[in-house]
C-alpha cells in the first residue's frame, strides 16, 4: 500500500498519467535529498519546480476540464489524489503551490463566465499558478464578515477595496479568485484579481517559509462585469464547494510526508546499535513502528475510499460531504501522530539537517490547521451524525473509481444548504461483514455511543458546548473512518492481522475519547456511565503483532532511501 518512488505503484491505467508520475519522481530524485533541503533552509523560491511543471504542462493535464484542453485534460480525482501524494513525499512547499492553485481554480471551473473559463485553460497551459483569496488576517475562518468589497461605479463598473490574508501563490497568481460583498447590498461576489495590476499591492509573505503565503490589498482596484465569476448565494456556494473539493487533498500530503519519514526512520533505527541491540529489537521500538505502520495504511485506505465517494457523487449522492471532512481532519491528526511515534524511535535523529525527517516533523503540524481548523471540521461532521445513525438509505455498491472520467459533479454541487439532509449507507452492514476480534470491540464501542445518543442525548445546553461537542464528534468520526478502512481493506485485499492491529488503535483511541467525553464539566451522570463502558482494551494477539513486523514492516528498511 505504501508509496515507493523507485517501484512506483499501481501502474495506471492512463498512459499519460503514468508519464506525468514518472517524470515527476525523476525531476525529485534528480534533484536530491541535500538540494531540497538546503531549499527549504534557505527558503529558496520553487522555480526550478515551477519550470518544470510548466515544461511538462501537468497542471494543465490534471486541472483542465475537458472542454477547455486537450486530449487526456480533465480534473479526474484518482489522478489528483496520486499526485497529491507523489508531491507531498518530496516536500510540503511543493504540494503547497500545486493545492492553492486548485482552490484558485475551483470558482472559476463553477462559473458560467466563458470568457473567464477559457482564459484560465489558457493559462494553465502556459504553466501559470492560481490563487484563491477566501480568508481575511480579521477574521480568519470566518468568511461572514468578510470586508473585501466592490462598490457599483456607472456603467457596470467596480472599484475594489480590502485585504486578504493568507494567500497561497498570492504573489504570483495571473488570475486570484477573490471573494468580497457588495458594498451597496451586502451581496457575496466572487471576483478575479491580477498580481501584475498595479492597484494590487502584494504586502508580504506572512510566514517564514520556502512557500509564499501571502497577504495582498486592493486599492481602488478596478473590475468590470466581466471580471466576476459569481454573485449572491451563488458566489457563497462557490466557494464553499470549492473547499469541499480542495480540503480533501491535505489528508493526501499527511499520507506523502508520513511514508517518506517512515522509510527513512526505520532505516535509520534498523542500522543502529546500542546496549548492545539493534534500536528495531526493542519492543517498544517495535510497538511504535507496527503502531506507525497500521496508522499510515489506514490512513492511504480512508483517502482512497473517500475518493471513491467523490466520484460517483450527484444530486441523489452526496455522502463524500462528510467524507471528504474526515479525510480532512483525522486524516491529518493521525499524521501528526504517525510522524510523533516515528520520532519517539530516531529521536535526536529527527532534527539533523539533512534528513527529509526534520522538514517532515514541522510541516505535518501545518495540514489539521489549514482549510478550516480540526474544529470546524468536526463541526461540520456532526451535521452529519443523526442521519448517519438512525436514517440509512439503500444506495448501489460503490466500486474502486479509477477509470479515466472527468468528474464533472464537483463543480456543479449545487447549493450548500440542507446537509442533514443527506442519507448514508446502513454502516451496520459494512461493519457486520467483519468478525475479527478488534473489530467486534470497536462494534461494541459504536452500539453505546449510539445508545447515548438514543438514551442520553446531549441536552439543549450541551448542543451549544463546543467543548462538549467536539469529544463527541471525534467519537463519531472514528465509527466513520472505521467503515471506509473496512471497506477499502476489502477492495485492496489487506491482511485480516493488518484490518484487526488497525482496529487495535482504533479502539484504544475510542476509549481515550470516551474518557474525555466523561471527563466534561456538561457530561450528565448517564452519559458517564456510558463512557466507560465505552473504555476497552483492544485483543492482544502476540502471533499477530509479530508477523506484521517480521512480513510487512521490518522488510521495509532500506527499501527506499533517497539519495543526496
Amino acid at each position: 500500500m505504501l508509496l515507493n518512488p523507485t517501484i512506483y505503484s499501481p501502474r495506471h491505467q492512463d498512459q499519460n498519467f503514468q508519464e506525468i508520475i514518472d517524470k515527476t519522481i525523476q525531476f525529485f530524485e534528480t534533484k536530491g535529498l541535500q538540494k531540497v533541503k538546503d531549499d527549504d533552509t534557505n527558503q529558496v523560491w520553487y522555480a526550478d519546480f515551477l519550470d518544470f511543471i510548466k515544461k511538462e504542462k501537468i497542471f494543465a493535464a490534471l486541472l483542465t476540464p475537458p472542454a477547455y484542453g486537450k486530449d487526456n485534460y480533465r480534473w479526474d480525482t484518482w489522478r489528483i489524489a496520486h499526485f497529491n501524494e507523489i508531491l507531498g513525499f518530496y516536500g510540503l512547499a511543493y504540494w503547497y503551490t500545486w493545492q492553492v492553485s486548485i482552490l484558485g481554480l475551483g470558482p472559476i471551473w463553477m462559473s458560467e463566465n466563458e470568457a473567464l473559463k477559457q482564459r484560465a485553460a489558457r493559462l494553465l497551459e502556459e504553466g501559470e499558478v492560481f490563487a484563491f483569496g477566501l480568508s481575511e488576517k480579521d477574521h480568519g475562518a470566518d468568511i461572514y464578515s468578510t470586508e473585501m468589497s466592490l462598490t457599483p461605479q456607472k456603467a457596470g463598473q467596480y472599484l475594489a477595496n480590502g485585504s486578504k490574508y493568507y494567500i497561497g501563490n498570492g504573489n504570483i497568481a495571473k488570475m486570484v479568485s477573490t471573494f468580497g460583498k457588495m458594498s451597496d447590498s451586502g451581496d457575496y461576489v466572487v471576483f478575479i484579481a491580477n498580481y501584475q495590476h498595479e492597484k494590487y499591492n502584494c504586502v508580504q509573505n506572512v510566514v517564514n517559509s520556502q512557500s509564499y503565503v501571502a497577504e495582498y490589498t486592493l486599492d481602488d482596484y478596478p473590475i468590470s462585469e466581466e471580471d466576476i465569476l459569481h454573485k449572491n448565494s451563488e458566489a457563497w456556494d462557490a466557494v464553499l464547494n470549492t473547499v469541499n473539493i480542495g480540503k480533501y487533498n491535505l489528508g493526501w500530503a499527511s499520507i506523502g510526508m508520513c511514508t517518506h519519514a517512515l522509510y527513512e526512520a526505520l532505516s535509520h533505527a534498523s542500522q543502529r546499535r546500542l546496549y548492545d541491540m539493534y534500536v528495531t529489537d526493542f519492543s517498544h521500538v517495535r510497538q511504535m513502528f507496527v503502531d506507525g505502520y497500521s496508522r499510515l495504511v489506514a490512513m492511504k485506505l480512508v483517502a482512497l475510499r473517500a475518493a471513491d465517494y467523490m466520484r460517483v457523487a450527484s444530486s441523489e449522492d452526496k455522502r463524500y460531504l462528510l467524507y471528504n471532512p474526515v479525510v480532512k481532519m483525522k486524516v491529518t491528526t493521525q499524521g501528526e501522530t504517525v510522524i510523533d511515534l516515528l520520532w519517539d524511535v530516531i529521536a535526536a535523529k529527527g532534527f539533523e539537517k539533512n534528513t527529509f525527517f526534520e522538514m517532515a516533523s514541522r510541516d505535518i503540524r501545518a495540514l489539521p490547521k489549514l482549510e478550516g481548523t480540526v474544529h470546524v471540521n468536526i463541526a461540520l461532521i456532526l451535521k452529519f451524525m443523526a442521519s448517519y445513525f438512525f436514517r440509512p438509505k439503500d444506495y448501489p455498491e460503490v466500486e474502486q473509481q479509477s477509470q479515466t472520467t472527468h468528474d464533472d459533479y464537483l463543480f456543479n454541487q449545487g447549493p450548500t444548504r440542507g446537509l442533514g439532509r443527506i442519507q448514508f449507507h446502513d454502516y451496520r452492514k459494512v461493519y457486520a461483514s467483519v468478525q475479527l476480534p478488534n473489530v467486534k470491540i470497536f462494534k461494541q464501542q459504536i452500539r453505546l455511543l449510539k445508545t447515548l445518543l438514543m438514551l442520553a442525548k446531549p441536552n439543549k445546553e450541551q448542543r451549544k458546548d463546543i467543548d462538549f461537542l467536539m469529544a463527541l464528534g471525534e467519537l463519531f468520526t472514528l465509527v466513520v473512518y472505521g467503515q471506509l478502512i473496512l471497506e477499502n481493506a476489502k477492495i485492496y485485499g489487506i491482511s485480516d492481522d493488518l484490518v484487526d492491529q488497525m482496529f487495535d488503535f482504533l479502539v484504544r483511541d475510542f476509549s481515550s475519547h470516551a474518557t474525555q467525553l466523561y471527563s466534561k464539566t456538561s457530561t450528565t451522570k448517564a452519559q458517564s456511565r456510558l463512557c466507560l463502558l465505552m473504555i476497552s482494551k483492544p485483543v492482544v494477539n502476540r502471533a499477530r503483532f509479530n508477523r506484521l513486523w517480521s512480513d510487512q514492516i521490518y522488510p521495509l528498511k532500506d527499501r527506499y532511501i533517497m539519495k543526496p
